[in-house]
């Protein structure tokens, strides 16, 4: 367990990491060369968890195993950049895009897909002309029914500017869906204000808000009360969640995750299987890892409980779902593993 002094102000570099005795002095110039390639920032909330929680320490604390990049690691794993008409539009989906409005978040995972792009030294935030391009683009198209606002991390943003691209979207009648995704609820919970709620919803538009949570330690009471606000404004939450090596890749913690999930009025929704983004693989699993957990998990929890496993592959091809198949020549298998013929014989 670390001995931590109280953060009161976002950590940003190794420095600050070593002072807040979340690093140790000797770990200083392996951490300074990983800063110098990927963004570090802890906030308040998350340095005072990673005392306590080894599975959250992981996710924040820069390594030097991410100066290791594998051959199959690409800069942008998922394909963004070929299904982008103008700048901050992702359109590869027929019925929805991705609004990219900044690209800095509160927090830097180290397994973050988009590590390349974002940050302070990476793409700098829209600019009116570029915002102004985007919601033509939209409007452009009448086929685009959902909008998800992201980055970057777009709760970022201050009440006036979210509610000037919702502003902005609900004139947009075929526009019926505008959704959110935001780590902020669980990394600075204190951002997640009335104002900023309503910020978030307009009249004739559905808002919905995707949290991105990997361990039930992230839930602390403050992000639950943030999480809380949202859902009682009547914006729904749904929950995204990568499968991470070391983090929580057993099904005893992925369901404690899930279920307390649910129990927050939060349905879980993706486990991603974790992107080739430089310098990742040490807390990457493999697929057949991901489909065994599972199968732990199917019937063991409620069906509210149960994400879609998904790997979005490489190249920009979309996202698949790679869960365990229960059917195979004419039979399926129940939760126990036992095999059972489809239809039964004989009537």
């Amino acid at each position: 367990m670390r001995r931590l002094m109280s953060a009161a102000r976002t950590l940003r570099s190794p420095a600050e990491l070593v002072a807040a005795g979340l690093a140790p002095a000797e770990r200083l110039a392996e951490l300074e060369a990983v800063a110098a390639r990927y963004a570090v920032a802890i906030t308040p909330a998350m340095a005072e968890l990673v005392q306590h929680s080894e599975p959250v320490a992981r996710q924040f604390l820069p390594t030097a195993a991410e100066l290791v990049q594998a051959p199959e690691e690409r800069a942008d794993p998922i394909g963004d950049d070929a299904f982008s008409p103008v700048e901050g539009i992702v359109h590869r989906y027929r019925d929805r895009v991705l609004l990219k409005a900044n690209h800095a978040c509160a927090v830097y995972c180290r397994f973050c897909f988009r590590r390349e792009m974002v940050g302070p030294d990476g793409v700098r935030p829209l600019s009116g002309a570029q915002l102004d391009a985007a919601m033509g683009y939209v409007a452009a198209h009448p086929e685009i029914w959902e909008v998800i606002v992201t980055g970057g991390d777009p709760l970022i943003l201050s009440p006036r500017r979210l509610a000037d691209i919702t502003a902005r979207l609900s004139a947009i009648a075929h526009v019926k869906i505008i959704r959110f995704h935001s780590r902020v609820p669980v990394v600075d919970p204190g951002r997640i204000t009335p104002q900023l709620v309503q910020a978030l919803k307009v009249p004739g538009k559905t808002t919905w808000l995707a949290l991105h949570a990997n361990h039930a330690d992230e839930l602390a009471p403050a992000a639950v009360e943030a999480c809380a606000r949202i859902i009682d404004a009547g914006i729904p939450m749904v929950g995204q969640t990568v499968l991470l090596k070391g983090i929580n890749d057993e099904a005893a913690v992925l369901e404690a995750l899930f279920r307390r999930f649910v129990e927050l009025r939060i349905k879980p929704y993706y486990l991603h299987q974790a992107d080739l983004a430089p310098g990742t693989g040490h807390v990457r699993t493999s697929l057949a890892e991901g489909q065994a957990l599972m199968r732990e998990l199917r019937g063991a929890v409620s069906g509210l409980c149960q994400p879609t496993y998904v790997l979005d592959i490489p190249g920009g091809h979309g996202k698949a779902p790679v869960g365990p198949c229960y059917v195979a020549d004419g039979e399926v298998e129940d939760p126990n593993g036992v095999r059972h013929a489809y239809p039964p014989a004989g009537g």
